[in-house]
């Protein structure tokens, strides 16, 4: 299997920030480590849009910043097209960085100048780094504002331009930190489009993308990997994810207001009428097929007017996996 990024037991910890009371009180105390990271282990296959999900202080910006050789670890390696994130140089060629801070542009230069400010840093060879700059601001539909300053963009035009930054160098690794943070829904729909149909489907980038939107998620990811507590608590695709803990199988019923359904082989979770229509959430029995409920809601002479199951989604699998004391991945 060819993986673009691994990591391998990555640990990392911070000091803890104390306060100037507490420093001249207790100036010889040791002080409190913050553990972020606690032996991550992770495999990113080459081509695939792999969604790092977690509550805020799960680590994953912690993850992202070590993998970008921005962070050392404390233990652990990190691999990035095979370099070992310690070799600054090797691994810079190879990756992207987009997130969300805006700090990191010069807001009195325009987004075109922004742009020849870090293809030197890229190394982007001068004699192509104008052509590339105009195709890469046709690409994130910025042409017409190129030559604005960057502080006049908005936060959708800030998130364009920074994609464009981490594509200066054509890098085959692309890291996100929650691009879609700060944006509008209209412009977040629009990023999350450009991410899957240009950079992964057209270019065949690799993508590690850390959010806490799970809607983002469930559009883009191929696997996802939960991080709690900087600990991998479930891996899988998006499908396992969601199956994930799943006991029960769920079923919406919508009847006539005037049947009485049998409730030997089901019990009923919800039950609802609104325009003469009666609207049962049921859990089936252990034991019991959902052709079972059906020959017996006939029999008892029902009218259905329509049944459907009703699908594990992401935002429940998230719920028992913070619920989860750990385990196994998916």
């Amino acid at each position: 299997m060819d993986y673009a990024i691994e990591g391998i037991g990555i640990q990392k910890s911070f000091v803890k920030h104390r306060r100037i009371d507490e420093l001249v009180r207790h100036p010889f105390r040791r002080p409190e480590r913050i553990h972020a990271l606690r032996g991550v282990d992770l495999r990113v296959r080459t081509g695939e849009i792999f969604t790092l999900l977690g509550p805020n202080g799960a680590g994953k910006t912690t993850l992202l910043k070590i993998l970008s050789c921005l962070v050392l670890p404390d233990r652990g390696r990190a691999l990035i097209g095979g370099h070992d994130t310690v070799d600054e140089y090797a691994v810079k060629h190879q990756i992207g960085l987009v997130h969300s801070d805006e700090r990191s542009f010069y807001w009195r230069l325009s987004g075109r100048e922004n742009l020849r400010f870090f293809a030197r840093l890229y190394d982007v060879p001068r004699r192509s780094t104008e052509s590339r700059i105009g195709e890469l601001l046709e690409r994130v539909d910025m042409v017409a504002a190129a030559d604005r300053p960057f502080s006049d963009y908005s936060s959708g035009m800030k998130q364009r331009m920074a994609i464009a930054r981490a594509l200066l160098h054509d890098p085959p690794i692309l890291l996100m930190d929650e691009p879609t943070r700060s944006l509008d829904p209209a412009s977040s729909m629009t990023l999350r489009r450009f991410i899957l149909d240009e950079l992964k489907r057209r270019d065949g980038k690799t993508i590690m993308l850390a959010t806490h939107d799970l809607r983002e998620a469930e559009t883009l990811a191929d696997r996802v990997s939960f991080l709690v507590e900087g600990k991998v608590r479930r891996e899988g695709t998006v499908e396992q994810i969601k199956s994930w803990g799943v006991q029960e199988r769920r079923f919406v019923l919508e009847i006539d207001t005037g049947s009485t359904p049998p409730d030997s082989l089901f019990r009923v979770e919800s039950d609802q009428t609104s325009d003469g229509v009666r609207r049962l959430v049921v859990v089936l029995e252990p034991g019991t097929e959902f052709g079972d409920v059906m020959r017996a809601l006939l029999g008892a002479g029902v009218t259905i007017r329509s049944c459907g199951r009703v699908e594990p989604d992401l935002e429940d699998a998230f719920s028992r996996i913070l619920d989860d004391d750990g385990g196994e991945r998916a």
